[in-house]
């Protein structure tokens, strides 16, 4: 039995389809998991072995559209609520 190129070849199943969070090909289809980001689980995978992989993923690399926000409303102190009218009569 050979154990090289010839083994290779009857590859041809797909054990990792796309994952419905991270968008990359890493959902295990037997065990739904994904390697890349660990979906179903509420956290996302992260280790502190691959540093270069936590780069890639952290707070910062995409749009943050919410913490865009968020210095501005700290900056006022949180405020909620309907702002005061300035034009109300005496």
């Amino acid at each position: 039995m050979t154990k090289g190129t010839s083994s290779f070849g009857k590859r041809h199943n797909k054990t990792h389809t796309l994952c419905r969070r991270c968008g990359r090909r890493s959902l295990h289809i037997q065990k739904h998991t994904c390697s890349s980001c660990g979906y179903p689980s509420a956290k996302t995978r992260k280790y502190n072995w691959s540093e270069k992989a936590k780069r890639r993923k952290t707070v910062g690399t995409g749009r943050t559209r919410y913490l865009k926000d968020v210095s501005r409303r700290f900056k006022n102190g949180f405020q909620t609520g309907v702002p005061k009218d300035s034009h109300a009569p005496f």
